[in-house]
């Protein structure tokens, strides 16, 4: 069809074929197979119908606007918490299991066969109340004690019937004083906790470290049914992230599976995954391989994002379908793009310049010609 085109305006007046040329330059432009749209293509709607989609173009007068309204993709940070000290000593817990021994030098002892010194008891098991059952006390409550605190109150409460009873006391910990390292590091497992100021690190530490082919690693801890995220990178950054560990937490590490896609004119289209917990607009292109230097629009690059249908208010967003521009000829597109964040599972498109396909048409003509003029 092009060919047969060109051959007619071949065969037109000098000045006829001028105009012919241009406007079959500028219609052929639009139809010739592309790699990617051009941007007018994406930001129009259907003849007589409204956008179902609003375009905001992205500058330095509204990124700070852009910025409050509501994340997409995910609850657009991490949920953690400040790390707090504890005691350098064990707390016993129910399920804890205590052992005692018993010496008692009077004579005709309570506490004490006769013939013998000491006496052992075994198995005491801390019930969920946090009490254990010791023979002449009763029920003791030990739980929140530190082993020292407990020896002393069951010898106290053993002098009322031998004043030279002493008690050594063992404690071993049970299933409420350890920890789960369920993977992502050498080597998982169940981990006691050697104090009540066991940090997260340290037992990082203990399992062989984060596996060295997670994508940007996440140290992920559940706790009392609730699950809390932070950034590895981050957490080795900020000593206050550093959090003390409590008996039961559940711990794994595991890649960032964010993304965010990209089509068009780039380097790469692609699902890019984040390599770190934010990404701009720049950042976005930098890790796709840029504009393609031949095809790509650097006025026309789209962000293309879908927010939730509640978010749709005055001061946010004009509709859930939203499409952002951005220049990156001028300055100030270029700091918007690096203010403007990319969100997870958005659409990063390179539109096509027009140029181009223009240029593309020009030299198919060009040889046409050429073509033509060697056959009359």
């Amino acid at each position: 069809m092009v060919n047969e085109a060109l051959g007619n305006i071949i065969k037109m007046t000098p000045f006829k074929t001028g105009i012919s040329l241009l406007a079959f330059t500028l219609l052929a432009a639009c139809e010739l197979p592309r790699g990617a749209a051009i941007e007018s293509e994406v930001l129009s709607a259907q003849q007589g119908e409204p956008a179902d989609f609003a375009v905001e173009p992205v500058s330095r007068d509204n990124i700070d606007r852009i910025a409050a309204w509501p994340a997409t993709g995910w609850h657009g940070h991490y949920h953690w918490f400040n790390a707090t000290r504890g005691s350098s000593s064990l707390r016993i817990k129910p399920g804890d299991e205590l052992a005692l021994t018993i010496w008692d030098s009077s004579e005709n002892s309570l506490l004490i066969g006769a013939g013998l010194r000491q006496t052992e008891i075994q198995e005491l098991i801390v019930s969920p109340s946090g009490t254990v059952f010791v023979p002449y006390i009763g029920d003791l409550v030990v739980s929140g004690m530190t082993q020292s605190q407990a020896r002393k109150a069951i010898q106290s409460e053993l002098e009322e019937i031998s004043n030279s009873a002493q008690v050594q006391l063992l404690l071993t910990q049970g299933p409420n004083s350890s920890v789960d390292v369920i993977g992502g590091v050498e080597t998982p497992g169940s981990y006691p906790l050697e104090n009540q100021n066991t940090s997260l690190l340290s037992l990082l530490a203990k399992a062989g470290g984060v596996d060295p082919a997670l994508r940007n690693p996440l140290a992920q801890l559940t706790r009392a049914g609730k699950t809390y995220q932070i950034p590895v990178t981050s957490l080795l950054a900020k000593p206050n992230r550093n959090v003390i560990l409590r008996g039961n937490d559940q711990i794994v590490f595991l890649p960032d599976d964010r993304y965010f896609v990209a089509l068009g004119a780039t380097g790469t289209e692609a699902q890019v995954f984040f390599p770190q917990e934010h990404v701009s607009a720049i950042e976005a292109l930098s890790l796709i391989g840029g504009l393609n230097d031949a095809r790509g629009n650097p006025k026309g690059v789209l962000i293309l994002r879908e927010y939730p249908e509640n978010a749709v208010k005055p001061n946010g967003p004009l509709n859930a379908r939203t499409i952002f521009t951005l220049d990156l000829t001028t300055a100030d597109g270029l700091f918007a793009a690096r203010n403007f964040n990319i969100n997870p599972q958005d659409i990063v498109l390179a539109t096509e310049s027009p140029v181009n396909s223009a240029q593309t048409i020009l030299g198919l003509m060009g040889s046409a010609l050429g073509v033509g003029r060697g056959l009359r």
